[in-house]
């Protein structure tokens, strides 16, 4: 489905977080019995204090719950497994666990649980008790890293939309000091934790979740060097590859990601399946409101323009770029078209290019060259 919009027709709105129709989404989700997912599918758990908003996350970011239903939501009081990759490009388990998991059960298997996990999330409450929170912190990255030293240790402190600049400011830098000091009075100081500012409320759930998922997708530095030669021969300021579903970016080029920019991209494949579901598809809801032929165009009032084209039934390249380069649509065109058989060609393993699992990346040497054209109109 092709469209192209105009921003005095949209008035400058792209939709809002979360309006992502649920019936494009992801299914529910259930407690998944361990024998109905492969075992060897990457793995990320969801962990922290009860009432810390893990299971609020995963509902937002995987099962496009709009943040105010999510306050409705009951206490995790059991572990949920969720098989993400049945309507996504990214291929992974997530296991939410409840708040009051006791590592010391006789029914807890540490080996079990961590050996084949890729990342672990622990969610800390920015406006709670912080203490409780880092002593339980401690204790899980401990009993983690003696199982499996390969994971990544990622720290959300989530709820800051409640926090003043100062205090969160604040937040962020006592955390990050304790957590490293407890860590290291346990002699694991070389254990490397990843913070991240995060809430329902507004994108960086989303910002936070990508940084997660590109540390687990082996092919990422031969991504990240395609969009670089994309967008420096084709007058682009930057790129995303976005998972479409879930409003991850899976990669991007290697200029700094500016928060605003990515809000933009994200809404703009809001407002994308939102005019698809209703326009693109039949008076009985037949047929895909996502498809090869999705195309769009948004011209700004400040000689900006949003370009959105399908990479694979999953994946999305949205690019931020002038008036003046989009001139020369074509060269764009033919571009993409060589970026496009490239990602195809690097996610080709056992005959599929629609989700990444652990396998080995491509080699540099292995990239499509685009065609070497100025972006410049005036050579």
């Amino acid at each position: 489905m092709n469209m192209e919009y105009d921003d005095s027709v949209l008035g400058g709105s792209y939709g809002g977080l979360g309006s992502f129709p649920k019936s494009f989404g992801y299914g529910g989700m259930e407690d998944l019995e361990e024998s109905s997912i492969p075992a060897d599918k990457p793995r990320i758990l969801l962990m922290g204090l009860r009432r810390s908003g893990k299971s609020s996350i995963q509902k937002v970011v995987f099962h496009k719950m709009s943040p105010n239903e999510t306050l409705f939501l009951e206490s995790t009081c059991r572990l949920y497994k969720d098989d993400i990759s049945s309507s996504s490009f990214v291929n992974f388990q997530i296991w939410d666990f409840p708040g009051q998991v006791d590592f010391f059960e006789p029914t807890f298997d540490s080996e079990m649980i961590f050996r084949g996990t890729g990342a672990l999330i622990f969610v800390i409450d920015a406006q709670d008790d912080l203490m409780d929170a880092l002593t339980r912190l401690r204790l899980t990255v401990s009993r983690a890293y003696k199982v499996n030293p390969n994971i990544n240790f990622e720290v959300f402190i989530h709820k800051v939309d409640g926090l003043s600049d100062d205090t969160m400011i604040e937040t962020h830098r006592e955390i990050h000091q304790r957590a490293n000091d407890d860590l290291a009075d346990v002699s694991l100081e070389k254990v490397h934790l990843s913070f991240y500012l995060t809430s329902i409320y507004d994108h960086s759930i989303f910002e936070a979740f990508s940084k997660v998922v590109q540390k687990l997708i082996p092919q990422l530095p031969t991504l990240e060097n395609l969009l670089n030669i994309f967008i420096s021969h084709s007058g682009i300021e930057k790129a995303f590859l976005f998972d479409v579903l879930s409003k991850i970016y899976i990669a991007t080029d290697s200029s700094p990601v500016d928060m605003q920019s990515y809000e933009l991209c994200c809404d703009m494949i809001d407002v994308v399946i939102d005019i698809s579901c209703i326009y693109g598809l039949m008076e009985d809801g037949s047929g895909c409101a996502y498809d090869h032929e999705s195309l769009a165009i948004i011209r700004l009032n400040n000689t900006t323009v949003l370009y959105l084209k399908e990479v694979t039934k999953f994946l999305a390249l949205v690019c931020i770029l002038r008036e003046e380069s989009f001139q020369r649509k074509g060269l764009i065109e033919y571009n993409f078209h060589c970026f496009r058989k490239a990602v195809h060609e690097v996610f080709e393993v056992s005959g599929s290019s629609e989700a990444f699992s652990v396998f080995p990346a491509a080699s540099p040497l292995q990239m499509l060259t685009l065609r070497n054209f100025s972006a410049d109109p005036g050579k």
